[in-house]
């Protein structure tokens, strides 16, 4: 993990592998997440919710009444008529080593490794712009002859009371192979 200049959030570690002008791709190692699933086919809907339950179990909802920092970013994942939000954990942390969720609806597990394509975007995100992002990247991805083996992902940096200098990302897991 590295942690954002601005703020002292540790942030989910991955490695640049390749810039061009509008998109970046990286490698992700895994990481661990605690995702909960709400039945709904965007990405905004539930997301208050959905950030609460995770935030309860971050902030002493488990187990041991332990308290777990906060990490960015925040990751938003659609399947078909149901949607993921997911934390990441900090990098301390082994899986063995996580309190327990309350919520039975909280899981935790590891993240998929590998080769994602990500673009960037400032200001605030909802379901219209998201989606404009996903085909911005669909087709940056298609021009350069990679391939999306996986689901977008909608990742966000700040808190809601953060007005400026907002960090949004859209993530999809693509063929790619190192030279």
């Amino acid at each position: 993990m590295s942690f954002s200049i601005r703020k002292k959030t540790e942030r989910q570690l991955y490695r640049l592998v390749k810039q061009f002008d509008d998109f970046e791709i990286r490698y992700y190692p895994k990481s661990i997440m605690a995702t909960v699933t709400s039945n709904t086919e965007t990405y905004m809907d539930n997301s208050n919710s959905n950030f609460r339950r995770l935030a309860g179990y971050i902030f002493g909802n488990n187990n041991r009444e332990d308290k777990i920092s906060m990490t960015a970013p925040v990751h938003m994942q659609k399947k078909g008529n149901k949607n993921e939000m997911s934390f990441v954990m900090p990098s301390q942390y082994k899986m063995e080593q996580l309190p327990t969720p309350r919520d039975s609806s909280i899981k935790l597990h590891y993240s998929e490794e590998g080769y994602y394509a990500a673009i960037k975007f400032g200001g605030y995100a909802n379901n219209r712009i998201i989606e404009n992002k996903e085909e911005q990247l669909k087709k940056l991805i298609e021009q350069k002859g990679y391939e999306i083996i996986g689901l977008f992902h909608f990742l966000g940096y700040n808190a809601p009371w953060d007005f400026l200098n907002r960090e949004n990302e859209i993530l999809v897991k693509i063929t790619f192979q190192e030279e």
